[in-house]
């Protein structure tokens, strides 16, 4: 009899739903079930990263149009799209201090890794991890006010790197760190699209800008994964932010974020693509900012026309999912 009480009681508690299910099936979403917190961020974990793995080396979600590219670029490597996303940043303000938050390269290793720029004893900028316990702490007391697009043109994060000339499918880095004044393509976009093209366990460069970017997104959320696939309607890029959320990466509210780009100021781009901490730090305290209200999304002035509207990413959603 007492067994039996014990299972009303049970049943009953479910009834009413006050008993939480597993975090995986509570939060979870899309056809990859991404695992989720309340906010509906994406989570950084293991299980996250090799979902992501594999939803960049899915063809057919994509309809195996995976973007412009030469023959074995996608052998093993990621959609032509990772590379604008992997290149985007965030901005926060704590007090009266600008935090930067990116993916940069180790320097000391050849590696990628999700940091947090900051200022400290005037003008010296002190870089750490993002992860790391004052890297986190410093965000959670901190107010996000935007997103900035990643450059396609300029200096690249690893300034001393030497790829071999066959490495990532013959893309070697070093063949877009350009001066800041070169128009030729160049800057963290096409750095990033290198290592991209092998994004297997096996090629730590290449998993180690996924790791970082699975990171910067788990923090940043949702909008600024949209905003930076919303850059282009060129590329695949509709076609491959449809896909990003048929899979779960980022939610439908998050691709249809009704925003419109700003436009970085020249004097603000030329430290861009300079691509360093600090100078990227300069540039961010050089644009506008409302401390107040939403988050917006800057990006530079040469491609700000091929922005997706609202209107266009709702049809495209509509169409491919």
């Amino acid at each position: 009899m007492f067994i039996d009480r014990l299972k009303n009681i049970w049943h009953s508690l479910i009834a009413r739903k006050s008993i939480i299910t597993p975090a995986t099936n509570a939060h979870s979403r899309g056809t990859y079930n991404f695992e989720i917190d309340d906010t509906g961020k994406v989570i950084n974990n293991e299980a996250n990263l090799e979902r992501l793995c594999k939803l960049f080396r899915d063809g057919e979600i994509i309809a195996g149009n995976w973007g412009p590219g030469r023959s074995g670029d996608f052998e093993n490597g990621s959609w032509h799209i990772l590379c604008h996303l992997a290149a985007g940043s965030g901005v926060y303000r704590n007090d009266n201090n600008y935090i930067w938050v990116s993916i940069t390269h180790a320097g000391d290793r050849d590696e990628y890794i999700a940091t947090v720029s900051f200022k400290i004893d005037g003008d010296n900028v002190r870089t750490i991890p993002l992860n790391s316990p004052e890297g986190s702490s410093l965000i959670e007391s901190s107010k996000l006010l935007g997103y900035i697009e990643g450059s396609s043109q300029g200096h690249i994060l690893a300034r001393n790197i030497q790829d071999s000339s066959t490495a990532f499918n013959s893309w070697p880095r070093q063949n877009f760190n350009r001066d800041i004044d070169s128009s030729n393509s160049g800057g963290t976009v096409w750095e990033f699209w290198c290592p991209t093209r092998d994004i297997r366990d096996s090629c730590a460069v290449g998993r180690s800008v996924l790791r970082a970017y699975l990171m910067l997104v788990s923090t940043l959320g949702g909008k600024f994964v949209a905003a930076v696939a919303c850059g282009r309607r060129a590329h695949e890029h509709p076609r491959h932010l449809c896909a990003l959320v048929k899979a779960g990466f980022i939610s439908r509210e998050d691709a249809l974020w009704d925003t419109m780009p700003k436009a970085i100021s020249p004097e603000a781009e030329r430290l861009f693509k300079e691509a360093r901490p600090e100078t990227s730090l300069k540039a961010v305290e050089k644009l506008q900012w409302d401390t107040l209200g939403e988050p917006c999304y800057y990006m530079f002035q040469r491609k700000i026309s091929s922005w997706s509207k609202t209107s266009d990413v709702a049809a495209d959603l509509n169409t491919l999912i």
